[in-house]
């Protein structure tokens, strides 16, 4: 049990390592207009977007072992991990509106600004950041 919550760990930490990156890449383009950079930047971030979305695969397959195969999180006392379950629908939700507007993107339909993607950068942080606190503190 504790190789896979290593590899767990190891997983979701490289998840997250793409999702801080990917968004990054989103305030590039959102200020860079058209042009060489523009291509490169796009590429970038559909290798990455694929590479991340194969990378949450591995981490929610073993989370769901260690929930369903070892029991971790089950039984009374164990509301953090339903905390921590609604976070992870939160993040796969952020994860697929990454993808949506790396399409935005692609097609040229990005309405947004720069500065509304350096926010939409920091939702992950804050994730990660309570997800941390309720496994490693378990409030309730």
């Amino acid at each position: 049990m504790l190789w896979i919550k290593a590899l767990h760990i190891v997983f979701v930490m490289s998840w997250f390592a793409g999702l801080f990156y990917l968004p990054r890449i989103f305030v590039n383009l959102a200020e860079e207009g058209m042009g060489q950079a523009t291509e490169r930047l796009l590429k970038m971030a559909r290798k990455l977007y694929r590479f991340t979305t194969l990378l949450s695969i591995v981490a929610l397959g073993l989370g769901l072992i260690l929930f369903v195969g070892y029991g971790i999180g089950t039984g009374p006392g164990n509301g953090w991990m339903h905390a921590k379950l609604g976070l992870v629908v939160l993040l796969i939700a952020y994860h697929h509106a990454c993808g949506s507007l790396l399409k935005k993107f692609e097609h040229g339909k990005n309405i947004r600004s720069h500065v509304w993607y350096r926010f939409f950068n920091e939702v992950p942080v804050v994730l990660l950041l309570i997800v941390v606190c309720l496994v490693v503190v378990k409030p309730f």
